[in-house]
């Protein structure tokens, strides 16, 4: 049966995300194949502010030694839907865009009418310094086999899931080690590990500590632990005034896809969901220096991809909203991690006061505004802290009065 133009526009949009997903661990493994670096070395980030309202690049790429550089997922787009997108984008001379050298654009070219011109037009939709480069179906399949040495024949979802499948596999294998890739078995816990975890800090975890997957992340008491609680604003306004419920669904399973990545992409732990909010932890299972840093960080980067979630939802209603984006909470403390069952390592869960707390400097935050406790600020960097404000003292529900330090970014996003 054909697919009606609403259903395979969410199909698209389905195949996109998966799409970015693979792109982001091609271009990590790429680098540690090609250049030698360390999986942790690469930072790479979903949603960025191109320092120009309503824009963001799909997927940011920094490497040690590199220029910066982007990559566009516009797979299904129309020829001059990627023209108008490009130069919307990329055709501004903003700080974001001098420092970066290309942009990746990651296409469907085959069977596509008048490519030829099209592709002669499209680095003009560019700022000058700003390279093209393009990943058609070959160039993107062939990567997948030279990264990954994954064979198929064409993108489609099934071919894809597998892919992923087979990328979670080689994550495995670089996280615990084995004889050989062939001769991995990615397990039931290696597989809820990787889902907790970046597959790079696993394996820092197996090389440092000489942890077994068992003892990765073994209940008890965990201290000095940060919380980073994020949630979208608005959220039950957005779903009221959304008449295609597959409209909602595919926004949050974008805010899902990415606001997990980016909280293993800087070494935190993702805990878990909670409808339209996000818990990472970061400290667990040890604490590495500039743990808080890297939470902040990816605070600020959440506040991109809430923005970016809500400008496009907001395209797809007609009421327009009263605020969008995100609000985050942020606390430092102690921690219980507990098995959900009897000697499980594969169900766990975490306990404390910090879960509370960060909950509730959530709740006094507004749009793209992180609220974060006091401990937590004075362990920040002195650079860090410029731009937080003191707040009065917070009164919170069965918590108390909390000083509190906050940080607006509404003008820099």
């Amino acid at each position: 049966m054909e697919k009606s133009s609403a259903e395979y526009e969410s199909y698209l949009s389905q195949v996109r995300l998966l799409l970015e997903e693979l792109c982001c661990d091609l271009c990590r493994f790429e680098h540690v194949r090609q250049d030698g670096l360390s999986p942790e070395s690469i930072r790479i980030d979903r949603e960025c502010s191109l320092g120009q309202p309503g824009a963001f690049a799909d997927i940011r790429v920094l490497a040690p030694n590199h220029a910066a550089y982007f990559v566009e997922v516009k797979h299904g787009y129309s020829n001059q839907a990627l023209i108008k997108h490009l130069r919307r984008k990329y055709g501004l001379d903003t700080a974001a865009l001098k420092q970066a050298a290309k942009v990746v654009l990651v296409v469907d070219t085959e069977g596509r009418p008048d490519w030829q011109a099209v592709q002669s037009d499209l680095p003009q939709c560019l700022r000058p310094g700003l390279k093209l480069e393009i990943w058609n179906e070959e160039q993107l399949l062939f990567l997948l086999f030279q990264v990954f040495g994954i064979r198929i024949k064409a993108i489609t979802p099934d071919r894809l899931l597998d892919v992923r499948q087979a990328i979670d596999q080689a994550k495995g294998y670089h996280a615990f080690g084995g004889p050989s890739l062939a001769e991995y078995h990615h397990d039931p816990l290696r597989a809820e590990l990787i889902w907790h975890f970046g597959f790079w800090r696993l394996g820092q975890l197996r090389e440092g500590r000489h942890l077994t997957p068992r003892e990765v992340l073994p209940p008890g008491l965990y201290r000095g632990v940060a919380v980073l609680l994020a949630d979208l604003c608005s959220f039950s306004s957005y779903v009221r005034d959304t008449r295609e419920d597959e409209v909602v669904r595919h926004c949050l399973t974008s805010f899902y896809s990415k606001a997990r990545y980016q909280i293993l992409n800087n070494g935190g732990m993702f805990y878990q969901f909670v409808g339209d909010e996000v818990i990472g932890l970061f400290g667990i299972p040890d604490r590495q220096p500039g743990c808080v840093q890297h939470a902040l960080e990816t605070a600020r980067t959440l506040v991109d991809i809430g923005n970016s979630v809500s400008n496009h939802w907001q395209r797809h209603i007609d009421r327009v909203q009263e605020s969008g984006g995100m609000h985050i909470g942020m606390a430092l403390g102690d921690l219980q991690i507990v098995s959900l069952r009897p000697f499980s390592r594969t169900h766990m869960g975490a306990i404390g006061d910090t879960i509370n707390v960060a909950a509730r400097l959530t709740a006094c935050a507004g749009p793209s505004e992180i609220v974060v406790s006091n401990s937590f600020y004075y362990e920040l960097e002195e650079a860090a802290q410029a731009g937080f404000q003191e707040t009065e003292p917070l009164q919170a529900r069965n918590v108390g009065r909390i000083k509190a330090w906050k940080l607006n970014l509404r003008k820099e996003s």
